[in-house]
């Protein structure tokens, strides 16, 4: 039994030893090597088997990436085959969607455009150059799909947030959009006629 936790104290002092971090020119010894020494061609990289001599290979005609087939071009992209930015927003707007899209606006506009969309935001408060107010007339006259792709793609400061947000968020932040231009021009007639007595 003494000879037994010699022989383990002995082992744990190797392994001790082999923790002391000195820095070795050897390369690592690997085991199970699988993928870590694989042949291959990194980017731009030269590769003499095409005539080219280029290893990045252009697609051939017609490639559509994996995940990024959308044969609605309008929902997508928020403009008609024409190109030109649709007038309304291809999702069925219901409160579920107009509260998504006022989380995802406090999330990602807010900062800049501020919760009212004044653009006077916290970053803007901070020195960053502001935007314009969302309740100007020439941006109340916007397209819906204009709107959706100013968000898709950025404008001027804005950057593009199509790889934060996911299309149907795009357009919930869209629908929210719209309430909060409405929420600043409401006359007596957007308000429910059993409610109008209670307003000062």
């Amino acid at each position: 039994m003494r000879k037994l936790r010699w022989i383990i104290g002995l082992f744990m002092f190797v392994l001790l030893l082999g923790c002391r971090g000195q820095i070795s020119e050897k390369p690592p010894i690997h085991p199970v090597p699988d993928m870590d020494d694989q042949p291959k061609f990194k980017a731009q990289e030269e590769n003499r088997f095409f005539t080219d001599g280029s290893a990045m290979r252009v697609p051939v005609p017609g490639t559509v990436a994996r995940g990024e087939y959308h044969e609605n071009e309008e929902y997508f992209t928020g403009k008609d085959e024409n190109g030109k930015p649709i007038d309304y927003i291809p999702e069925a707007v219901t409160l579920a969607l107009l509260k998504r899209g006022q989380e995802r606006y406090n999330i990602y506009c807010a900062p800049c455009h501020s919760r009212v969309g004044d653009g006077l935001g916290m970053v803007v408060k901070r020195g960053f150059p502001p935007p314009p107010s969302f309740h100007q007339d020439n941006i109340r006259a916007y397209a819906d799909g204009h709107i959706f792709d100013v968000i898709s793609n950025g404008i001027r400061n804005m950057p593009a947030y199509k790889h934060q947000i996911p299309v149907k968020d795009r357009w919930a932040i869209v629908a929210y959009f719209r309430a909060l231009q409405r929420s600043q021009h409401a006359t007596i007639k957007d308000v429910p006629e059993e409610l109008r007595d209670k307003i000062k």
